[in-house]
């Protein structure tokens, strides 16, 4: 029609906008579930239950994918000893996650960064939102039956933009260490997930407790019993505590997963039932012949 009002061609940069949102639905549709680890502080052991939940999750035949958006201070490369590995190009979506083994494959913004592992990252919002939708959108996952999904803590742009992007099949994990302080965080992290529909599937208690290297009993070194008395209080599952383990501490430094090394120990059976309790209220992923 003669008076209908053209509409002014895409700018390069909506035309990029529009390949990449098109490229994530595609991304999404081929991974089954999807767990956000969140804290509402720092320092609860957040990045070292996520990669000992994705290593656990891949030796029990799942298909894993480990998401470190992290982007000022990226852990995971450090806890699985892949330093210095480099996301390669290929020819079809984009970047080939590094693979840790068979069934797990890790992507973090140190594989893309190598040259610059030292520099700190200095972005505001709309860069690291663009950078973790290329992590989910333009890296060659493939079919996985878990995204782990280790986010920075607290409640700001790195969790904001991965829940606003994740299927509908996400949920959170919530880790708190016993102390009122961080139980208090906590609760800043259980109102996030409720302000954006991001359903909780449960919350971690780290750090409860201490097992003796010589006599093999647990002691309690702060209040324990926080965590599991929150998720009375919300209504969620309470999936373990874990405790203290000296042996956890030297596996993580030397980038070997913990329910790997020691799966007899108190804190890898914890892990277990932790997992059991994933598979059990997940969705299979149906399998491509």
């Amino acid at each position: 029609m003669a008076n209908e009002e053209k509409r002014p061609p895409l700018s390069k940069e909506e035309i990029e906008d529009l390949k990449a949102d098109l490229m994530l639905a595609d991304s999404l549709t081929r991974i089954e579930n999807t767990l956000m680890i969140l804290s509402g502080k720092g320092g609860v052991g957040k990045s070292t239950i996520a990669v000992n939940l994705a290593a656990a999750l891949a030796a029990s035949d799942k298909t894993v994918g480990l998401l470190d958006i992290d982007i000022h201070g990226p852990s995971i490369p450090l806890l699985l000893k892949l330093e210095g590995a480099t996301a390669t190009t290929a020819s079809g979506r984009g970047l080939i996650p590094i693979r840790f083994n068979d069934n797990l494959k890790v992507m973090s913004i140190e594989f893309v960064m190598k040259d610059q592992a030292d520099e700190a990252v200095i972005w505001r919002g709309p860069m690291k939102h663009r950078m973790i939708r290329q992590f989910i959108a333009e890296v060659e996952w493939g079919d996985l039956d878990f995204l782990i999904v280790d986010a920075p803590p607290g409640t700001g742009d790195e969790p904001l933009s991965i829940c606003q992007m994740a299927p509908p099949r996400s949920q959170a994990i919530i880790i708190t260490t016993p102390q009122k302080i961080a139980l208090k965080d906590v609760r800043k992290s259980i109102r996030f997930c409720k302000s954006l529909g991001l359903p909780v599937f449960g919350i971690i208690e780290n750090m409860s407790g201490f097992v003796c290297d010589n006599c093999g009993k647990l002691h309690q070194l702060f209040d324990s019993g926080g965590g599991e008395m929150l998720a009375l209080e919300q209504g969620f599952k309470f999936l373990g505590k874990i405790p203290i383990d000296q042996r956890l501490v030297s596996a993580s430094d030397r980038g070997k997963p913990f329910v790997l090394e020691h799966p007899a120990s108190p804190a890898a059976q914890v892990f277990d039932q932790i997992v059991s309790s994933v598979i059990a209220l997940s969705t299979p992923r149906m399998k491509k012949h």
